[in-house]
């Protein structure tokens, strides 16, 4: 053993001594491999925008697969006929047999959902039962009063909603994000409807500004449409910019803790220009995220709101078709809506790799 460890010892003093003796080319050498390791690694191939932007495709449509199946299922087993409902009770069975074949509702369901998918596929969402139009002009019409609507509601909530949470994020814990933090609660607690209420008192009762409901159609000018879209829209933006205020202050906060942050800083960078420059950018994930929920929610769900406004939107024309039975009405819109859901959330994930390459090389 004694005998053993001499030789050991010796091993390792004339490595010792040969280190000693070459030291910098064994530091050039392992520098080399280092400088190589890192070249290497710097130009490994990473997967292409193609590539992401194929499977996040392949993803969102078999999404909408699995959505039609589910939509086309859920309205099949509902209680109730559609041609005893459109005919009234006192019809007679031959009168309800000949309109159930008329609509093809006698069909196997199978078949009636492969027409139906193919119908969609070519814009050919059918006629419908109650206004005996084709639906296609029904969604024509009314998308022109839902999507200005949700793109006015989104640019307010979002130019409301960005400069609150930077400024609530940049005083955190002051009497400012106190207070700030306190309204967009309350506009989180408070119903939208009641905002929409309390803006036609103020503004179109007593101040007599802007009508009270109502759209006259874009025929009549693009002022007088915009202005009838305007109190529904704020109605709707005031909750929503009140979400994505507390959302871009919790993000920018642990963003700003961040040690690159504090290394701008101490570069000397002016707090606003590491405050919009490098810590909104890298804390708009989530904002983003919030973003395209909040679209397909104004886009989707402001039935009460059309309702309150007497807008003739989507949301009151799904609504009108539920308690009218018209099946192929409410097939059309909601999937047309699921669509819109499906594309808003690609496009947002499309945006996270623009704003963030690293999420394209872990994909």
């Amino acid at each position: 053993m004694a005998q053993s460890a001499k030789t050991d010892e010796g091993c390792w003093n004339k490595l010792n001594l040969q280190f000693v003796q070459h030291p910098s080319s064994d530091l050039a050498s392992r520098g080399h491999l280092l400088l190589q390791g890192e070249k290497e690694e710097r130009h490994a191939p990473t997967p292409s925008m193609t590539a992401y932007l194929l499977k996040r495709l392949a993803i969102a449509f078999a999404t909408l697969v699995l959505a039609s199946m589910v939509v086309f299922a859920v309205l099949e087993v509902l209680p109730g006929d559609p041609a005893r409902l459109m005919l009234g009770m006192n019809a007679s069975a031959d009168q309800v047999e000949l309109l159930r074949n008329q609509m093809g509702l006698n069909a196997p369901l199978v078949l009636r959902y492969l027409h139906w998918a193919g119908g969609l596929l070519s814009l050919d969402f059918g006629r419908s039962y109650t206004y005996s139009v084709p639906v296609i002009d029904l969604v024509r019409e009314r998308l022109a009063v839902s999507l200005p609507l949700a793109l006015i509601a989104l640019a307010l909530s979002t130019i409301i909603a960005i400069p609150v949470g930077l400024y609530s994020a940049s005083r955190r814990g002051r009497a400012g994000d106190t207070i700030s933090m306190g309204v967009a609660q309350l506009g989180v607690a408070v119903p939208n409807f009641w905002f929409a209420l309390m803006l036609i008192y103020i503004f179109a009762v007593w101040l007599r500004l802007v009508p009270a409901g109502g759209f006259p159609g874009w025929a009549a000018g693009a002022w007088p449409a915009l202005k009838s879209l305007l109190l529904p829209a704020v109605a709707l933006a005031l909750p929503q910019a009140a979400i994505l205020a507390r959302v871009t202050r919790s993000a920018l906060i642990e963003v700003l803790n961040e040690d690159y942050i504090r290394t701008a800083r101490a570069k000397g960078l002016p707090y606003r220009a590491v405050l919009w420059r490098h810590a909104l950018r890298n804390a708009m994930i989530p904002v983003l995220t919030i973003l395209g929920l909040q679209f397909a929610f104004l886009l989707a769900g402001t039935i009460i709101i059309e309702n309150v406004f007497y807008l003739p939107g989507l949301g009151r024309l799904v609504f009108q078709a539920i308690t009218q039975r018209d099946l192929i009405v409410v097939e059309s819109v909601v999937m047309l809506l699921v669509a819109a859901v499906i594309a808003v959330n690609l496009v947002v994930d499309l945006s996270y790799a623009v704003v963030d390459p690293r999420l394209r090389t872990r994909q």
